[in-house]
């Protein structure tokens, strides 16, 4: 008899999230070939095309780059915001000892990096572009990890996937302080109090997916219209969807028995639909399956594929189409820090940092993760993509040819990165940390 394979969340995780940096690469490369074909001037023009609401009181009319910075990357954010209350509460970062090791490297990915920037950085208009190689791209380098397939071990996934989410929260607090613009106080504490009665729900163990919608709505353009960036809702939002079930394993088994004998016992219609009793049954059961599941697990496993499928491609789409032009008028230095910081900032931050912290007994690594693994993830953690293009648009809104060079800083660099993390990792020697 054949055995049977399970896999394991996490494992289907890496697979939404390695197919999603397969079409995460192909609409980059889609967009870089729209914005330099002959139809370049309509890829402009859609993207710059204002929709919304304006009225004598009321405006919220944006082009459709910035619907889907603002808007859709929300929804990004908010699951950045469910995985790290899971994660800390019951997953890789529940205790110090799990959350050590990515901890620690997470650190180094993040200030070693910035150091580079601040260091190389000859021109005061740039300066504001330090946090754009803090973060690292999951989709991406988790696409390249699955296909080394067995030649990295599952530990080294999940090292990386703690790491990214410590670095994701990271540049959440770094765009909240640093990249926010002037705070209307009215507006926010209005904001602030709406979250304050999210909370006060999920503490009383009241969860309903129509107020938490209806909610972040008003929060997001709260948010938008207060002067501080609205993806920042987005994760401030997923801390109030509640974790916990609201029915325990053995009380959900007793509910489904008692339905399933119901159904049996119901009375069956001739024609092809359900008797009443059945669809009350039926009833029942999606009743007591709403009650069993995991509110904020139930919610990331819906809007992971999503996020991966739709929402991060449609970002690339929008925002990766640089005209690569001899005579463009470019920041050659911003370029070459970018590359820099990408590739030997995060490499030399995590792997330095690590190693160390190894050396003085701050962590444990895993037995099946050798140095040459950290080396090679740490160029993989280079990859920047999303996250480092989200903090460009931010840093340098108002200066196109800085945005543009950053962009290119960024598309090089991670370009650099991804394929020194591949040839480290497929070609390793057997050396132990």
């Amino acid at each position: 008899m054949e055995k049977k394979i399970r896999i394991t969340p996490f494992q289907k995780f890496v697979k939404i999230e390695s197919f999603g940096g397969i079409l995460l690469l192909l609409a980059t490369l889609t967009a870089l070939l729209w914005a330099n074909s002959p139809l370049g001037a309509s890829y402009a023009a859609l993207w710059d095309y204002k929709i919304g609401v304006k009225t004598e009181s009321f405006e919220l009319y944006k082009p459709l780059i910035l619907w889907v910075n603002d808007g859709f990357m929300t929804v990004f954010f908010f699951l950045i915001g469910l995985e790290i209350k899971r994660e800390v509460l019951i997953g890789e970062l529940n205790s110090a000892k799990k959350m050590a090791f990515p901890l620690f490297g997470a650190i180094g990915g993040m200030l070693i990096p910035v150091v580079f920037f601040l260091v190389l950085n000859d021109n005061g208009e740039t300066f504001k572009g330090w946090g754009i190689p803090m973060a690292t791209d999951i989709a991406f380098s988790l696409a390249i990890l699955n296909t080394l397939g067995k030649r990295v071990p599952l530990s080294l996934k999940i090292f990386l996937t703690a790491f990214a989410i410590v670095d994701d929260l990271g540049a959440v607090l770094v765009i909240a302080f640093f990249y926010s613009g002037t705070i209307n106080l009215i507006l926010l504490s209005i904001a602030v109090a709406l979250l304050a009665m999210l909370y006060l729900l999920s503490y009383k163990r009241y969860y309903s997916k129509f107020i938490l919608i209806a909610f972040g709505i008003i929060i997001w353009v709260l948010f938008l219209k207060s002067g501080i960036h609205p993806t920042l809702a987005g994760v401030l939002l997923a801390f109030s969807v509640p974790i916990r079930q609201r029915i325990t394993t053995p009380a959900f088994i007793e509910n489904l028995i008692s339905i399933t004998t119901n159904i049996k016992e119901a009375s069956i219609s001739k024609k092809p639909i359900l008797s009443k009793e059945q669809i009350q049954e039926i009833d029942d059961l999606q009743d007591w399956t709403s009650r069993y599941q995991s509110p904020l697990q139930h919610m990331e496993h819906n809007l992971h594929g999503w996020v991966a499928y739709l929402i991060i491609p449609i970002f690339a789409l929008a925002n990766a189409g640089i005209t690569l032009s001899s005579d463009a008028d470019l920041d050659i230095m911003l370029i070459l820090n970018i590359i820099v910081c990408l590739v030997l900032g995060k490499s030399i931050g995590i792997t330095g940092i690590v190693v160390l912290a190894q050396k003085l007994r701050l962590i444990a690594v895993p037995k099946d993760i050798t140095l040459w693994h950290i080396i090679g993830s740490s160029f993989l953690a280079g990859i920047g993509f999303t996250m480092a293009i989200f903090v460009s648009n931010l840093a340098f809104a108002s200066e196109p040819i800085y945005n543009l060079s950053a962009k290119m800083g960024i598309l090089i660099g991670s370009l650099i990165a991804a394929i020194l993390g591949y040839l480290i990792l497929r070609f390793k020697p057997e050396k132990k940390i």
